[in-house]
C-alpha cells in the first residue's frame, strides 16, 4: 500500500498533538514517522509536502521559519497549530 498525502497529514497532526500548543515540528520527523525504523524518510519528503500544502489550504497549520510567518511553503520550515 503506497504512502500518500493523507498519511502524511494524518501523522503530521499525530505530531502536533504531542506538543504543547505553541511548538512546532520539523517536516523531516513526519517523514521520519512515515518511513518506519531504518525507512528511507528522505524518500517521504515530497509526500509530506503535498500533506503539509493541504493542511495549509484547509487553515489547519501554520508554517514558520525561526519564528517569521510563511504565507506558503518555501525553503526550510516548521509546523504548528493556527491560533
Amino acid at each position: 500500500m503506497a504512502i500518500g498525502p493523507a498519511d502524511a497529514q494524518e501523522a503530521t497532526l499525530r505530531l502536533l498533538s504531542t506538543r504543547s500548543a505553541t511548538a512546532t515540528i520539523c517536516p523531516s520527523e513526519v517523514a521520519r514517522m512515515l518511513a518506519g525504523d531504518g525507512g528511507d524518510w528522505r524518500a517521504m519528503m515530497p509526500v509530506v509536502h503535498d500533506g503539509v500544502d493541504g493542511l495549509v489550504a484547509a487553515g489547519t497549520i501554520r508554517l514558520s521559519w525561526k519564528a517569521v510567518p510563511m504565507a506558503r511553503r518555501a525553503g526550510p520550515y516548521r509546523i504548528g497549530w493556527v491560533g
